[in-house]
């Protein structure tokens, strides 16, 4: 599967701001979809990740509260939604997809994802 993450930009500080996740090769309702991303100098971090079935999301504490991540299966889209943005959110969002049977221990590992998208970056200026 090949997945691609866009809707990346920079933004003011309290700003919100959109991604997008696609899929192409089989359908996103196949995989698990984890957001995760990278600034400079940095290891690539968890965000935010929706399990294939079940409507079950998992957030890391940086974002909880202010990123929402849904998936609309008929547009094969999963989205970031992200809100109260934050100069430290400024990275590479990158998306990927997992089928791995342990999600739920394994959600926020960057292992348990097979195939990644090219990241898009966001930039929050103070």
């Amino acid at each position: 599967v090949q997945l691609q993450a866009f809707g990346g930009g920079l933004v003011q500080a309290g700003d919100s701001l959109r991604l997008s996740c696609t899929t192409s090769g089989r359908a996103v309702s196949n995989y698990h979809i984890g957001w995760f991303r990278q600034a400079p100098g940095k290891e690539r971090e968890f965000v935010a990740a929706k399990r294939r079935s079940g409507d079950v999301s998992y957030y890391a504490d940086a974002v909880k509260g202010r990123f929402t991540i849904s998936r609309l299966n008929a547009k094969n889209t999963v989205y970031l939604q992200m809100s109260s943005l934050k100069p430290e959110d400024t990275a590479v969002y990158y998306c990927a997809a997992s089928t791995t049977a342990s999600y739920s221990g394994l959600y926020d590992n960057v292992g348990s994802y097979a195939s990644w998208g090219k990241g898009t970056q966001v930039t929050v200026s103070s």
